[in-house]
């Protein structure tokens, strides 16, 4: 994060999670198994493995799409 010059938050939006999330995972508390916080993970250097670029909706932002019809 440093060398890139983002915050907990500016990570958070870039990925499309909350910042709690990321601060649970720069503290070790989140398992980081699957989905955006593996991907965080990676992309910090905490995890290896492949993470995937593509943002993460938030629960009710696929709630949402799933009732709308538009991907999630």
């Amino acid at each position: 994060m440093d060398e890139q010059g983002l915050s907990q938050a500016e990570l958070a939006r870039q990925f499309g999670v909350s910042a709690s999330l990321v601060d649970a995972i720069l503290r070790g508390t989140k398992p980081c198994k699957r989905g955006a916080s593996h991907n965080i993970a990676v992309y910090l250097g905490l995890k290896r493995g492949q993470a995937v670029a593509k943002r993460q909706p938030f629960p009710a932002q696929r709630a949402a799409a799933q009732h709308t019809g538009a991907p999630a």
